[in-house]
Parts: C-alpha cells; sequence; structure tokens
C-alpha cells in the first residue's frame, strides 16, 4: 500500500470504451468509441468517433449498440483514420501518473490493437497504467453470485450509469465504478501505487482466465455430443493462450506500465 494514504482516484483519470461489430477481438471493428479526460475540479471533456467499420455491421451487435451498418457509412469516417486519431489521442493523455479506465479492458484494448495492426501495421503501445473494474471485483468478490456486467456491477456498488451500451455511457459508468471500487477497498485498490495496481491485475487476470479454463474443460468432460466436447475443449484452449497476455490479448509484448 502507498504510505502516504493518497488515493489514484482522486487524481486525472481516463476512461475509455469501445462498441464494435462482434465479440471477436481479431476479426471484429470498432464502430464507436469514446475518451472521456477527468481532471478533479472541471468537467470531464468526452472524445467520441464513429466509425465505417468496412464491414457488415450485425443485427445482434446494431441492438446491442443502436448503429446500423447504413447509419455507420453514412455519418461515419473510414476506419483507418478514426483508429488512427484514437491511438493519437490515447498516447497524449495517458500517462503513468494517469490511468485508463476500461471494463473488460482486454477486449476493447485489444479490439484497438488489432485495428491499428490491421490498418497501419503497428501495435498499441501501453503508455499507462490500466484499471479494470471488471477484474478487481472478480478479484475482491470471487464467490458472489449473478451477472457481472457493467449495468449488474454498477447496480450491485451503487453507481450511477447512464446511456448504457453507448461508448460514451459505458466509459463514464466504467470510470464511476472505478472510482467506488477504489473508495470502498482502499488498501486492495485505491491506496495502491498505479503500477503495482497495474501488475497485481495481470496476475488476477491470469488466475481468472485459467479458472475458467478449467471449468469450461470440466464442461467438456460433462457433454454427451463429441462435436460439442471438441467445441469446449478448443474453447479452453484458447481460453488459456489469453491468460498470460493482459491487458491486450495475444500481444508478444511483456505486460508493463512503459515510462514507469
Amino acid at each position: 500500500m502507498d504510505d502516504s494514504g493518497v488515493c489514484w482516484a482522486d487524481g486525472p483519470l481516463l476512461a475509455f470504451d469501445l462498441e464494435t461489430t462482434g465479440v471477436d477481438t481479431d476479426t471484429d471493428r470498432i464502430v464507436t468509441a469514446t475518451l472521456i479526460s477527468i481532471v478533479p475540479g472541471r468537467d470531464p471533456v468526452s472524445s467520441n468517433w464513429l466509425a465505417d467499420p468496412g464491414i457488415e455491421i450485425p443485427e445482434e451487435s446494431s441492438e446491442v449498440h443502436g448503429i446500423t451498418t447504413e447509419h455507420a457509412r453514412t455519418h461515419g469516417r473510414a476506419a483507418a483514420a478514426v483508429v488512427d486519431e484514437l491511438a493519437t489521442t490515447l498516447s497524449e493523455s495517458w500517462r503513468p501518473s494517469t490511468p485508463l479506465i476500461a471494463f473488460n479492458a482486454s477486449f476493447d484494448l485489444s479490439v484497438l490493437h488489432a485495428e491499428l495492426r490491421r490498418h497501419h501495421g503497428r501495435d498499441l503501445p501501453i503508455a499507462g497504467p490500466v484499471v479494470d473494474p471488471f477484474c478487481i471485483d472478480r478479484q475482491l468478490d470471487r464467490y458472489r453470485k449473478g451477472k457481472r456486467t457493467l449495468g449488474a456491477l454498477c447496480e450491485h456498488h451503487g453507481v450511477r450509469a447512464d446511456g448504457a451500451h453507448t461508448s460514451d455511457g459505458d466509459a463514464l459508468a466504467a470510470a464511476r465504478l472505478a472510482w467506488r471500487l477504489a473508495k470502498s477497498y482502499p488498501e486492495q485498490v485505491g491506496e495502491v501505487p498505479l503500477e503495482q495496481l497495474h501488475d497485481n491485475q495481470v496476475g488476477w487476470y491470469r488466475a481468472q482466465t485459467r479458472n475458467f479454463a478449467d471449468y469450461l474443460d470440466k464442461q467438456a468432460g460433462r457433454a454427451s455430443e463429441p462435436a460439442e466436447q471438441r467445441r469446449l475443449r478448443q474453447r479452453a484452449e484458447r481460453v488459456r493462450e489469453e491468460a498470460d497476455s493482459w491487458p491486450v490479448r495475444g500481444s508478444t509484448e511483456p505486460s508493463t506500465v512503459s515510462g514507469v
């Protein structure tokens, strides 16, 4: 714990969220993106992007975030330009003293990483610490039953959530949730130096992911159909491969905070 008793949640924060064409971090694309700069004593400053992802947006995804293929093509900017501008804006604000807050960070950051490689042939640098309320909540209360969606966790922790399944609404809700966790659990979260908290989440994510892979293997052993057994075991294998790469799935770079 930081002996000074200073809580990082009282300093500047950067909140991040994406809405996408689907849930595959390798192949799905960004539709909307939001970065919110939160500085104590000032109004939050929100930067928002709408991209034409260059592929069809499945109906089930449109039902979640409200953006159709037609709307994205008519009103969105070229994906390559959005991805470049988003990554540049992120790099200008993300610092070792300014954590990036993202709910289920390994999904959003992995999608942005893949998009940068797809359109610009470069990787996403981890320029500062990441704070993931999803990962932290799973560690603090491992055996609590029920959903752990952003909405469910906001309700559980008494946090206001506005504009669910919009990138700006979800980014702000994630920041509020991170603040609440920091204040509710100072010794485990709020007063832990940011670099250490980032490293702690690397280990928590590894353990959580491996436990989930073990669960999938058990489910495979109980499945009666060979095809279902294979599907579950293949998924367990993929999940294990991701366990050592937080906050960017499949990254070959060490999961450290540069510049700290």
